[in-house]
């Protein structure tokens, strides 16, 4: 058998050219779209059980990430580990802890730096900042004006000037421009287009003589493919927020690791992402020549499974911290006939059986209040589920940002309208994407976004399909983030018409719902159509 470390040899980590030493080589340790995964994930990116991690079949989780760090930090001295992104939210570690665990953790293994993702203001600037306050390292963001929020001025900054090998380099942080509307900032802090905010700190850092600079973007791969082609002076980007896998080896990447990107001058920057969930650890060495210009920079992500032996003394206490979560976690809340899982672009661009799942249970709970559809947004779902008995942490993994179901009315127009906002970046991959009980839709890649893209629209109305009336009134169940208007959901917050937006968590629906239809069979009914 290939033992894990013979992999990360195999990978490089172990067998750097003696150029790894010098100052001219940087080796760029790298994660993203954390989520919360301080345990093991199966291959759903869940949870993994316990007995599942003990016969080998789990990936990821802090202890196992710790050991395949340590291996590759002591092969290249000359290194820094940095993360993209959204540390914060997806399993009860975030729910419990809030930031407090994501920083005991991250501090254990040693980061360097992070740019703030969309999910670290999830509960607003306040815990972000004691998150900040908690952790050894430097928190970034440099395209947003954060001056008139009184948690983050004068503490969140744009850049930091770190030294390998007696060389400056300088770390920009980037996070997404839309993230009012897909998390909660709050109404202080501006946020703008990260093409000329890196630019300007591109400037500044290199007026202060720095020659090496690696942007951390939380941004996306198409963005980072933007930025990368509209900015001189960024040498490599360090992405998140897209859970983009980029390899040389799998055919199942998305892109090359790193993707070279032409800029403007005639340069290039390297762009690199690493999936998400601690699944893969990535790892690029750049070498420099004498005048700071990248001359080479290669690598390829880590897979961390189970041939990385976990960090005995971080998985104790990682042991310690998860005792107050068992008896919720662990508590049976149905069956899964089959697994009911998902590719998670599928849930933002297609009918999605966990998206079914979820739209229904909405549906079903609050039906008899003269509610007529469901509308759950594909970004909210954020793993799968697999087959056997389901657990409550299960449930909670898939469904973690403690939203409550909302209803209200909505005019059929309304309804048309916000479904054409919600197809208007698929795209891109963007979490707007409707899943829907009690209405079906046919939506077209066609049109231009929001210019005719949502063909035909129907309800379900005393066992019929029939065509959506713009002038009628809906009960509509959504989630309360979305009826506060959250991604680019606007009409339901400004014109929804008796809307109550303190309903049971939406986890607590589906669980409920799946103790009634256990065993649970999943399904696609052709809902959503795309012609």
């Amino acid at each position: 058998m290939v033992t894990g470390f013979m992999r990360l040899a195999a990978s490089g980590v172990l067998s750097l050219c003696a150029a790894s030493a010098t100052a001219e080589t940087v080796t760029i340790l790298h994660t993203n779209d954390f989520h919360s995964r301080i345990e093991p994930i199966n291959a759903f990116d869940s949870t993994c059980s316990v007995q599942a991690n003990a016969e080998g079949t789990c990936f990821g989780g802090s202890a196992r990430l710790l050991t395949a760090i340590r291996a590759a930090r002591a092969a290249a001295p000359n290194s820094l580990l940095v993360d993209g992104g959204d540390q914060f939210q997806g399993t009860l570690f975030y729910t419990y802890y809030k930031g407090v665990a994501a920083a005991e953790m991250m501090n254990a293994l040693g980061y360097d730096a992070m740019t703030v993702g969309n999910h670290e203001f999830d509960d607003g600037p306040e815990v972000l900042r004691g998150f900040m306050d908690a952790v050894d390292f430097p928190v970034l963001m440099a395209n947003a004006d954060v001056s008139e929020e009184p948690a983050l001025a004068g503490a969140l900054k744009p850049s930091v000037i770190l030294e390998r090998g007696g060389e400056k380099i300088g770390l920009i942080g980037l996070t997404p421009r839309d993230t009012p509307d897909i998390a909660s900032p709050g109404p202080r802090i501006q946020f703008i287009d990260p093409v000329p905010a890196v630019q300007a700190e591109v400037a500044r850092l290199t007026d202060a003589g720095v020659r090496r600079i690696i942007a951390l973007s939380h941004s996306g791969y198409v963005t980072d493919l933007r930025v990368a082609a509209s900015v001189d002076g960024i040498d490599v980007i360090v992405g998140g927020h897209s859970n983009t896998y980029l390899s040389n080896t799998s055919a199942m990447a998305d892109g090359p690791y790193p993707t070279w990107v032409t800029t403007p001058s005639g340069g290039r920057t390297a762009v690199v992402q690493a999936y998400a969930y601690g699944k893969y650890l990535g790892k690029l060495d750049v070498t420099f020549d004498r005048a700071g210009i990248v001359a080479r920079a290669t690598g390829e992500p880590i897979l961390i499974d189970n041939e990385i032996a976990e960090d005995s003394s971080l998985k104790d206490r990682i042991a310690v911290l998860a005792k107050p979560l068992e008896e919720v976690r662990t508590k049976v809340v149905g069956e899964a006939a089959t697994p009911i899982g998902t590719a998670r672009e599928t849930c933002r661009s297609q009918e999605c059986a966990i998206g079914n799942l979820i739209a229904d249970a909405m549906l079903d709970r609050v039906y008899d209040q003269g509610i007529d559809i469901a509308i759950q947004n594909g970004g909210g779902i954020r793993a799968s589920i697999d087959a056997g008995p389901i657990t409550m942490g299960e449930v909670l993994t898939v469904l973690p940002f403690q939203n409550l179901i909302s209803t209200f009315r909505l005019s059929g127009a309304d309804v048309v309208a916000s479904l054409e906002a919600a197809v208007s970046q698929v795209e891109d991959g963007r979490g707007r994407f409707p899943q829907v009980a009690g209405l079906r839709y046919t939506y077209t890649m066609n049109e231009a976004p929001n210019d005719g893209r949502i063909l035909n629209v129907e309800v379900m109305q005393d066992g019929f399909w029939v065509p959506i009336d713009p002038g009628e009134s809906y009960g509509v169940v959504s989630n309360d983030f979305m009826r506060r208007g959250g991604d680019g959901y606007e009409l339901f917050a400004e014109n929804a018409m008796d809307a109550y937006d303190f309903g049971p968590d939406l986890a607590d629906v589906v669980a409920d719902y799946l103790s009634k239809k256990t065993p649970y069979t999943p399904y696609l009914d052709g809902r959503i159509k795309v012609d």
